[in-house]
């Protein structure tokens, strides 16, 4: 809504970038990972993370192929945004399975991804001609796939050994990783680089760190 209102400068889409970045980094440093070393025998970890890896570089491809067909309707575009939403939600089901707090940590830090996407998303939309309240509509339809996604992810996983919980572990490592390295980061470094913004980025990462310190 805010995105519609007022187009966002790219410095401030750059500082919530850098911020997104830091909280999505802790979340993998401070509980994916623990928990994936704990629980997942090291061929599950190997086979979740390529998975992880292959699925995102499919949906990179995807987007980049839509991206290049001359006025096009960002239909494509939407559809993997719709895809990555459902499977961060998975992630959130899947954290659920193996503790409490492991899936609110994920959930924080995926609620501030979804942050991003949405300004994206609504900025595409407009970008494509489509009217404010629509784009706004769409938007927060895509955004209720994480919950159909952290559901279903409950559901299923909820009595899985922890091979299976060690698969999507890491495939929620790999996720997260290229979001951090290779999406928000990137993004955010197409403005010139300012020090608040740099300073987002330790801020987002110390906020989920004391959060998980004093849980």
């Amino acid at each position: 809504m805010a995105a519609v209102l007022r187009t966002p400068t790219k410095t401030v889409v750059s500082g919530v970038q850098h911020f997104a970045a830091g909280i999505v980094l802790a979340a993998v440093a401070g509980e994916v990972l623990p928990d994936l070393s704990e629980r997942a025998p090291l061929w599950s970890m190997i086979v979740g993370f390529g998975a992880g890896v292959a699925l995102l570089m499919l949906l990179r491809r995807l987007g980049e192929r839509q991206e290049s067909a001359t006025g096009a309707a960002p239909f494509g575009f939407l559809a993997v945004v719709g895809v990555d939403l459902f499977i961060d939600g998975l992630l959130v089901g899947a954290g659920a399975a193996v503790s409490r707090e492991t899936a609110v940590i994920i959930a924080i830090a995926l609620t501030v991804e979804v942050l991003f996407l949405g300004l994206a998303v609504t900025l595409r939309l407009t970008e494509a001609g489509v009217s404010r309240v629509p784009a706004a509509l769409t938007t927060a339809g895509l955004s209720l796939l994480v919950a159909v996604g952290a559901v279903l992810g409950a559901l299923v996983l909820a009595d899985a050994r922890d091979a299976v919980l060690g698969l999507v572990l890491a495939f929620a490592a790999a996720a997260l990783l290229w979001l951090v390295v290779e999406e928000l980061l990137v993004e955010a470094h197409e403005v010139p680089e300012t020090q608040w913004a740099t300073a987002m980025f330790f801020l987002g990462f110390l906020s989920l760190y004391c959060l998980e310190a004093v849980r």
